[in-house]
């Protein structure tokens, strides 16, 4: 029977009231705002449009369950709104409400901003995809390099960090990451000025210390500067501790998935999003990264964000590879996603044997394992030559997969 009434659940709804109220001193402006009054804000748009699937998967989660952040807005005026964050959700919003599944005037939890600082949103917003996807831009960091390169003027970049610099004293964002010589560029010209000229107070995480940033990178020794200056003005805290805090994040969520199918994949892709934080609903923009696997190679990583990694069986295993560079992925992340991992028998023993160095690397490392398999590990490999030699294997992912082992920290022997 078709489902004829699916408006956000009133929890959503409920909770930006509360939060409204909670901040009548004016400290921050949250509203429910008609969504007739809304309307698409010509800084927030897309350079790379989103494919139609990534579209529908959206309009699907919204239908079901309501939007789950405030969308960002400036007021035009009383009565009309620019949304600067939060486009897609208000494309979605609107195509509810034209096929009659909430009514056009449907309450709308939104953070009200002024121009300056919803300019400011959609840039900082630019800078965050910009690291992640650098084809998937905003049209407002642009338009602030735009308005300095019409000056005429040296150091666009350096003019834009003053500008941001007006109205942000501390700059916090999650995994400082260096994949390119783009990126190092980028960083190195915004940064510089932001630290040395303005005072402004970075915090960041980062899988890799400040002298590991973009390693063996293309023209490296021009990034070394701005190293030297992280080293030199920020504090560099260690946070390997004995207890893998990120366990909390799972509960409920098994680390071993089998048969094969969409049931499996839905749970890994679930842990991903859980232990990396990403929004769901924009999947398709989840970066990928090159892992350095020395002597001038590289490994491709599908899937590469905030020290989780995913990886196919047939990539790691199905092609010739060592030791070495099982090291390497384990050294490098704290959690590895593999699917597809196949029953294996003596026609596939080359795959098993390096499957079996895999393990071995990742279990020395502490490194947490969510796979989607074919069998179960006491299955995985039933018989023929081979069989034998792989029962310590089984016994290893059989432990990986218990608390003591998921409650270790990343590399502590």
């Amino acid at each position: 029977m078709a489902k004829t009434s699916t408006r956000p659940k009133p929890a959503t709804v409920k909770k930006t009231e509360a939060a409204a109220s909670a901040t009548a001193d004016g400290a921050t402006d949250i509203r429910l705002i008609p969504l007739d009054q809304l309307e698409p804000s010509p800084l927030n748009v897309r350079k790379v449009a989103p494919s139609a699937s990534v579209e529908a998967e959206l309009l699907a989660s919204i239908r079901e369950t309501g939007i789950k952040q405030n969308l960002v807005v400036h007021a035009l005026s009383e009565t009309r709104f620019a949304v600067d964050a939060g486009g897609r959700r208000l494309k979605a919003l609107k195509q509810l409400a034209e096929d009659g599944v909430i009514p056009a005037d449907h309450p709308v939890p939104c953070l009200v901003e002024d121009e300056r600082n919803a300019i400011l949103t959609s840039a900082t917003e630019n800078l965050q995809r910009a690291a992640m996807h650098p084809a998937d831009q905003f049209e407002a960091f642009d338009k602030m390099i735009g308005e300095e390169r019409k000056k005429h003027q040296e150091g666009p970049v350096r003019r834009v960090a003053a500008r941001i610099a007006e109205d942000v004293r501390c700059l916090a964002f999650d995994e400082m990451v260096v994949n390119n010589t783009a990126d190092a560029a980028i960083m190195a010209r915004l940064f510089t000025p932001l630290i040395e000229d303005h005072g402004v107070t970075i915090v960041t995480t980062s899988n890799r210390p400040p002298h590991d940033l973009y390693k063996d990178g293309l023209n490296r020794s021009l990034f070394i500067p701005f190293i030297e200056l992280i080293e030199r003005k920020l504090d560099t805290l260690s946070l390997d501790g004995p207890t893998d805090y990120r366990l909390d994040r799972l509960a409920g969520l098994e680390t071993w998935h089998t048969p094969l199918g969409d049931a499996a994949t839905a749970q890994v892709r679930e842990a991903f999003f859980r232990l990396t934080d990403f929004d769901p609903d924009d999947a398709e923009h989840v970066p990928s990264g090159e892992l350095d696997l020395g002597g001038g190679r590289s490994l491709h990583v599908p899937k590469s964000l905030k020290g989780v990694a995913v990886f196919s069986f047939k990539r790691l295993c199905g092609e010739n590879r060592g030791a070495a560079d099982y090291l390497t992925i384990a050294r490098t992340y704290h959690t590895v996603i593999v699917v597809g991992i196949p029953v294996l028998s003596p026609e596939n023993r080359n795959e098993a044997i390096r499957f079996t160095k895999l393990i071995d690397a990742l279990y020395e490392h502490n490194v947490k394992l969510f796979a989607t398999a074919a069998a179960d590990p006491e299955a995985l490999y039933p018989s023929g030559e081979g069989s034998f030699e792989f029962e310590r294997t089984v016994s290893r992912l059989r432990e990986m997969q218990s608390d003591d082992y998921m409650a270790r920290g990343h590399g502590v022997e």
